[in-house]
């Protein structure tokens, strides 16, 4: 690994104008991982790198320090370029949404992520399928170098790892609980840091209530599909987890299928399951993800993609 964060100290120590981002609609891992790394090249090398963000951030994440920092790509000149782009927890290139132009475009990338990819973007990569979030693998390489951190890069890290293991529920690894306590040590609160995604808005709240209410079940109650179409996915604000989570809770309840209308014939699908892997499902239809976690996103009606994952679980 020493190897590796030396070209990264070299190529960061270098580069005139560099930017960070993650996957489109960011989560809690992808922005406060770009968040963290942000802060820590300003903080060790005197830089300000960029983070750019294409689609929506959920609100829950307004409370997030340097949440501000954040440039959504829209707001950026037409065409601007860095000399270098680091991508942090974006799966695949799919995912990318808009800033792939950007990433195409830049001298150099760099990648730190989660995601099993057999498709890599970057030219150096930094990639473990094992950790829980992307934040423990920014946080090894400064457990490595010894970076200089401060308090936001330590909450920010905190919030990567509290989001993307689900308050610590998808955790299959110790690691994660050795992270979260080093991190407890240089200053996290965590019962505040969770205090502080208490942020929903009322509407969102309210959809939510009502795509649970009207999922369906089948083979016997093992598969559960919930819909969303465009009118109320656009007061969703991000990527439904809650739904997820709250159906998966059902006793009985092996496999839960979220479909989302982005707009007309265009549906994403998050696909989630307590123990039986279920990522090649999602890469049948173009995505990817984690064993039990995992999605896509298919360019077809609501109604058709419903069909096609009551036919894909069959025999499961």
């Amino acid at each position: 690994m020493m190897e590796k964060i030396q070209v990264f100290i070299e190529k960061v120590r270098n580069a005139k104008s560099i930017a960070i981002s993650g996957h489109k609609n960011l989560d809690g891992d992808a922005l406060c991982s770009a968040l963290a790394l942000m802060k820590l090249i300003e903080l060790n090398f005197g830089k300000k790198a960029t983070v750019i963000f294409d689609g929506n951030v959920p609100r829950d994440l307004d409370n997030v320090p340097l949440r501000k920092e954040a440039v959504f790509h829209k707001s950026l000149p037409e065409n601007s370029k860095y000399d270098l782009y680091i991508l942090v927890d974006y799966g695949t290139r799919k995912n990318l949404g808009e800033i792939e132009k950007y990433v195409d475009a830049a001298d150099f990338v760099i990648e730190f992520d989660h995601h099993f990819n057999d498709d890599l973007v970057g030219n150096l990569c930094f990639d473990d399928d094992e950790k829980v979030a992307t934040a423990q693998i920014i946080l090894d390489m400064i457990k490595v170098v010894n970076f200089n951190i401060d308090k936001d890069i330590v909450d920010l890290l905190t919030l990567a790892i509290i989001t993307d293991s689900g308050n610590f529920k998808f955790v299959r690894y110790s690691d994660v609980f050795k992270d979260a306590a080093l991190l407890v040590e240089k200053g996290a609160d965590i019962p505040h840091l969770v205090n502080s995604l208490n942020n929903k808005d009322k509407k969102t709240v309210l959809v939510e209530s009502k795509v649970v209410s009207e999922a369906e079940f089948f083979m016997k109650g093992r598969l559960v599909i919930a819909t969303i179409n465009h009118a109320d996915y656009k007061k969703l604000d991000g990527r439904g987890d809650i739904v997820l989570s709250l159906l998966a809770q059902i006793r009985g309840v092996q496999f839960v299928v979220l479909l989302k209308e982005h707009k007309e014939d265009q549906i994403g699908i998050s696909i989630r399951s307590r123990e039986i892997p279920i990522n090649e499902i999602a890469e049948s239809l173009g995505g990817g993800g984690h064993l039990c976690a995992a999605g896509a996103v298919v360019g077809d009606t609501l109604k058709n993609v419903r069909s096609l994952i009551i036919n894909l679980f069959k025999g499961m």
